[in-house]
């Protein structure tokens, strides 16, 4: 059974990212771009550019795990970014 642990941290990425990158490239943004640790347990959230799809990567002990969810219809909701940032003043965030 794969399940993080019960403490656990979600970071949610901003910015859209590639999604031809796997778990691995999205590790490796982890460690670059947002200086994480990407073997900590938490759980890292990315989204596409188009707003239906999101990749999840999170440790669980024993390796990395890709979580991938399309969504029909209208996509997720996301918060609205400028220069990178979250707008809290979104009404959707």
């Amino acid at each position: 059974m794969i399940s993080p642990a019960g403490n656990f941290r979600i970071y949610l990425a901003a910015e859209p990212v590639d999604f031809r990158k796997g778990m691995d490239g999205l590790a490796a943004i982890v460690q670059s771009e947002f200086d994480l640790d990407p073997f900590s347990g938490a759980i890292f959230v990315f989204r596409a550019k188009r707003a239906d799809r999101l990749k999840l990567v999170v440790w669980d002990g024993t390796g990395l795990v890709l979580v991938y969810k399309r969504i029909e219809g209208a996509g997720f909701v996301w918060p609205r970014t400028r220069d990178g940032v979250s707008v809290a003043s979104d009404p959707y965030f």
